[in-house]
């Protein structure tokens, strides 16, 4: 693995082999285990699109590895200001270790791979949220003890979070319902990866989606970008929300995840995310470690 691009990237292996990374690296971290694996190191953080949880998770399991974390934002940057990717990804490849990047355009992300010659890691884009469904897996796993068998169900918008999780979650051997209204479905790219798994399936019926569910997930309407269309898709996602009605056919055990920011009364009821709020925290701080994760295995020696 020289990168982390997109999940479609990566084999079931791979994927396993960072998660009992990142569960072995949170073990260290919650006993004070000291892990300087990457001394001395710098990545680089390009940010087009704001974040809470991967700038702060990233700029501290940098620190917690014994490297450093550079916030490059894209006003600061010339490639803000038209200077080329590929020359952008040729500078940075002579100064740091890695970079990690947030933007919207995935051609920009595999562009930056293509032309430096260090490890690129996709922060987010339009396409796909690789990091976050590696933290999500991880924090099925420890509620679960296990990935096959499982019925996963998300509802909502076919976005890049559904993207991701739809690779992730059929190569670690889950099943996967997906509920989307007609218009959002997941990417054609995504779809005809799917469309190999039995054990995947497309609806437009939440409740159809989510009978027996073992996890459940969700993420807002209107994602980053999208805040014109915030009404036309509070219209068009009607019903496609976490609430009783869908807990009452899933199992009883059934974990509730969420990406967030959450808007509570829309994807999620107030009263549900409560109730799962601590596997929604679970999962925000698992980001920490299942970055540490990929971090150590592109960048360390």
């Amino acid at each position: 693995m020289k990168h982390l691009l997109k999940l479609l990237d990566l084999s079931t292996e791979e994927i396993i082999d960072i998660l009992n990374l990142a569960d072995q690296l949170k073990y260290e971290q919650k006993h004070g285990i000291p892990h300087n694996k990457l001394k001395g190191m710098t990545l680089g953080m390009i940010f087009q699109k704001s974040s809470t949880r991967t700038r702060v998770s990233f700029e501290t399991g940098m620190y917690q590895l014994g490297g450093q974390a550079l916030f490059l934002s894209s006003k600061d940057l010339q490639i803000g200001r038209g200077e080329p990717v590929q020359d952008t990804a040729r500078v940075l490849s002579r100064y740091l270790n890695g970079i990690m990047i947030r933007t919207f355009e995935q051609s920009e992300v595999e562009d930056l791979a293509e032309f430096g010659n260090i490890p690129v890691i996709n922060g987010l884009t339009d396409f796909c949220h690789p990091c976050q469904v590696l933290a999500d897996l991880q924090t099925i796993r420890e509620y679960k003890n296990k990935f096959d068998g499982l019925n996963f169900c998300y509802i909502g918008d076919g976005n890049n979070m559904a993207n991701s999780l739809t690779v992730g979650c059929l190569k670690v051997g889950m099943n996967v319902s997906l509920a989307c209204p007609e218009g959002y479905h997941p990417d054609p790219k995504v779809l005809e990866f799917a469309k190999d798994y039995k054990n995947f399936k497309l609806v437009s019926d939440p409740m159809e989606a989510a009978a027996d569910a073992d996890v459940l997930y969700t993420d807002v309407w209107a994602s980053m970008g999208q805040e014109g269309e915030a009404e036309k898709r509070k219209v068009a996602f009607k019903g496609y929300q976490i609430n009783d009605d869908i807990m009452r056919v899933a199992k009883s055990d059934a974990i509730v995840q969420h990406c967030l920011p959450a808007h509570r009364e829309e994807e999620i009821t107030a009263k549900v995310f409560e109730q799962h709020a601590v596997e929604i925290f679970d999962e925000a701080e698992n980001r920490l470690h299942a970055q540490k994760a990929v971090m150590v295995r592109l960048m360390g020696k």
